[in-house]
Formats: C-alpha cells, structure tokens, sequence
C-alpha cells in the first residue's frame, strides 16, 4: 500500500535513478572502448609555457587586433539578423511536419560544416561566415520561439476585439506576452554566435580564432594568452555592450565596414549544384544515363563503400566520444554546481566560481580540444576533457539560478546533506532535461572536432572537402544530420515518459 502510494504521489522516484544509472552504464561501455592514450611527451611542461603566457600576456602582438575584434562582432551579429528574419517566419509554421523536418535537418549540422559548403561557391568572403551562422540559427530559432509561443496563454485572445486580424491577434496575443523570454534567448544565442564566429577563424575567416590557432599552433603562448583574455572579457561584458538600443549603431557598422562581397557567379553555384556534388560516376553523364541499370549498380556500390569505410566507424566514434563527454559533463556539473549557488557558499566564493564559469563557457570547444590535443596528442581524451569542461560550464551558469530560486525550510542548513536531500532532488529533472539537451550540441560538436584528428564523423567529413570530393562529403552530412536528429528524438521520448506518468496519475 505505500509502495502504490508513492508511486502514485511522488511520481518521478525511480525513473531518473534509471536514467541516470543506464547513462553510467553506456558512460562505462563507451570508455572502454575509446581512446584515452596520452601521446605528449611532456604535458606538463607545455601546460607550464600556456599558463605562464596567460599570465603575461601580450596584447601587441598580434596585427590588426582590432579589426578581428570588430569582424568577429560583426559575422555574429549579421549572423543572428540574418537568422531572426528567416527564422520568425518559419516558427509560425513550425507545426506543420515537412518545416520541422527541414528545420531539424539544417540546425543538425554545425556552422563549420556550413561554411565548408558556402566556401567552395563564395570562397573566403563576409558572405560564407553570415550564411554559415544565420542558416542553422534560423532553423533553431524557429523551434524555440514555436515552443515559447506555445506557452503563451490563450485568455487574450478571447478577449482581443472581434474581427482582429492574424499578425495583431499574433503579436497583442501571444507575442508580447512572451517577449520577455524571446529577448533572453536572443541574447544567448548571440553570445553563442561570438562563440561560432570565433570558430570560423580555423578555416580562414578574420577573426579572432584565425589568430588564436595561429599563435597556439606556433607556441606563441603570451600572444594567444592575450587573444583568449580579449575574448573572456568580449563574453563576459555582453550585457553592458550589446545593449538592445545599441544595435541601431552596431548593425549598420557591421554592413558598413563588412569586406568587400566577391562577385556573384551563378555559374559557380551551378557547377557546385549540377557536377561537384553528384557522385563520381554521375558527374558528366546526361541525364538518359543516370536511369541506365549499370550507373545504378555503380552508385550503389560507390555509397555502399562509403558508408562501409567511413560513415560506419564515423558514427561508432562519435558516439563513443559524445557519451564519455556527457558522462564527465554531469559528474562535473553536479560537483561545481554546489560551489555556485548562495544555498552552500559565501559570495566571494561563489563570485570566483562564476569567474570560472565564465571562462569554461566563453571558450568555444573546438579551441578548448585545440589546446588540449598540444598538450595531450591526438587522441579521444582531448576532447571528451574540451566538451565536457564547456558543457559543464554552460550547464552550472544556468542551473545556479535556478538553484538560488529554491525555497528551502527553515531547518535548511548549506550542508552537502542538507543540499543533496533538500535542493537536488527539485533541481534535478530540469537538470537532467539540460544534459539530454546538451547531448544533441555534444553530438554536433563531436563531429567537427573530428577537423582535428580524432577519427569521428567530422574527420571523414573534412577529408573529402579538402580531397575535393564534395559528394562524399554531403553524404557524410546527411547521416551526419539524422544521427543528430535521432538523438534529438530518443532524448525527448525519454524526458517525455515521467510527465506522461504525471499526467496518468
């Protein structure tokens, strides 16, 4: 009988035990079979030399310094434009399945990887970084502000006079009520897009990454220390910044002193469209030839070949690598949340850990894997310590509000006891939630750290674009897209069994 009644009442004892048990256990699976081998000679050494030029660091050394500061700006900012205004229009339709589908297909593949498409028609121009930011932010606006708008009450629109029209019942009736939370998330996603435009430096784009790689990648450690203290200091101060009424200065800065946009060529895209991206033996061949049963057999065999050799293994690899980071990501989450909520720590401790928060987050994963993999050598270990450090970081940062929200007894004392059987067990649903979450951006990120030698999807990805094989590389993509959408699918069903037990109950 008290079994059925804490079933009944307390109806999320025992699921995210499971959950969180069957994730150590696929954790403990994954890291056996990765590769977690330190290559480097002398990791210490070198960790010695990086945190000795973050110290003293050197902010003349590097040219135009200026210049990368206001293009990495600037590539985030038209970026988020550029997303906002295709991105509203689709969250409007986003129920109808072809839209979220397509949605879903576009947001799945990383802006690195856009940009490895944009630059083989557009080269090395402004117009690769904005579509390469602003495509798959568009397709994730569109979802988020479809789940917002979904949780705006419908009272007002009853109470909206008779024969309103659409775009007024819309924005009187659903939009401003929620106006609040769509300001908070657009902030966010251009601090994520700093982040990105940042990253788009390590294919050639002028901005700050392109001189980050150069200077790590040199050893020239006081230099780069300098460039990551510069960008900290970008990411930390957004708010003071990048104040709403400022962006009436800011964007027409950023079109302004944009470089100069290289000549359309249509008939660059329609190569890229109609020859580079079709398989070998389709390319050159007329059209009666592609339905001839021998070109069939030939593309078949030519797929079959790929997703043998290099999409298969890609996938193991990726997976691999994105569960042992998620598995490191919640152990190290649960460890520094405490240390960042007022419920256990004083303020300057906690002003200190929020400090440290604010460098994990700031510092995009592919940069962190970059400095890891010079002190670690090429292996799975750099990364899985990269995704893990700036998931965790992004996790606690929005966790420890939520944490200072609690309203705990009076009995209440900041304890690991008391915070563990008083403040965790509220906390932890929307934290878990967070993590499966995470595991989507884990997965995308996984790929493309494959750009630096760790043999994921990404890997094989970057090897046919720079082997100019673009059809290869867009049939990696795909799968690369629907394991990320599959992913995406399995992490809600799994977040959707306790509610729909609530509901039943």
């Amino acid at each position: 009988m008290a079994n059925t009644s804490s079933t009944r009442f307390f109806p999320f004892i025992g699921h995210w035990q499971r959950i969180t048990l069957g994730l150590f256990l696929l954790v403990f699976v994954c890291w056996f079979f990765a590769d977690t081998e330190v290559i480097a000679l002398e990791p210490w050494a070198e960790l010695g030399r990086m945190f000795t030029g973050f110290i003293t660091p050197d902010f003349g050394a590097t040219e135009y310094l200026l210049d990368a500061v206001w293009q990495t700006i600037s590539f985030a900012l038209l970026g988020i434009c550029l997303g906002l205004l295709l991105g509203l229009p689709l969250a409007l339709a986003y129920q109808h399945p072809l839209i979220a589908a397509i949605c879903a297909f576009i947001r799945a593949i990383h802006e690195i990887f856009w940009a490895l498409i944009f630059l083989q028609v557009f080269g090395l121009s402004p117009l690769t970084g904005i579509l390469a930011i602003g495509l798959p932010y568009a397709a994730t606006f569109a979802r988020v502000f479809a789940d917002i708008l979904q949780q705006a009450p419908s009272q007002t629109l009853f109470a909206l006079p008779k024969g309103t029209d659409k775009l007024s019942a819309l924005i009187y009736g659903r939009w401003m009520h929620m106006y609040p939370q769509i300001v908070a998330y657009i902030r966010y996603r251009f601090e994520c897009a700093l982040r990105s435009s940042a990253v788009l430096g390590f294919i050639g784009m002028p901005t700050l990454g392109f001189y980050l790689e150069s200077a790590f990648r040199q050893g020239h450690y006081q230099q780069g220390g300098a460039l990551l203290i510069l960008f900290i200091v970008l990411i930390g101060t957004i708010r003071f910044w990048a104040k709403p009424v400022m962006l009436w200065v800011y964007l027409p800065l950023a079109v302004y002193f944009l470089p100069e946009l290289p000549v359309f060529q249509p008939q660059l895209i329609w190569r890229f469209v109609s020859i580079d991206i079709l398989p070998p033996m389709l390319q050159g061949q007329t059209l009666t030839t592609w339905f001839a049963v021998d070109t069939f057999i030939a593309v078949f065999d030519w797929a079959y070949e790929l997703v043998r050799d290099q999409v298969w293994p890609g996938i193991v690899a990726t997976l691999v690598l994105a569960c042992c980071a998620l598995g490191l990501t919640h152990v190290l989450t649960l460890i520094m949340l405490p240390l960042n909520t007022t419920l256990m720590m004083p303020k300057p401790v906690i002003i200190l850990m929020r400090g440290i928060n604010l460098i994990l987050r700031s510092l995009p994963e592919y940069l962190l894997a970059f400095v890891f993999m010079l002190l670690l050598g090429p292996s799975m270990l750099p990364a899985i310590i990269a995704l893990a450090l700036h998931n965790s970081g992004l996790m606690v940062f929005l966790m420890a509000r939520q944490s200072d929200d609690i309203i705990v007894p009076l009995t209440y004392r900041p304890r690991l006891d008391h915070y563990s059987y008083m403040v965790l067990p509220v906390i932890y649903p929307h934290f878990m939630g967070l993590l499966f979450y995470r595991f989507e951006v884990i997965i995308r990120e996984t790929a493309i750290l494959g750009m630096l030698g760790v043999m994921t999807l990404g890997f094989y990805v970057d090897s046919n674009f720079a082997e100019i094989r673009f059809s290869g590389a867009l049939l990696l993509l795909m799968f690369t897209a629907g394991l990320n959408v599959l992913v995406d699918y399995t992490a809600r069903k799994l977040l959707q069994a306790p509610r729909d037990k609530l509901q039943a109950c």
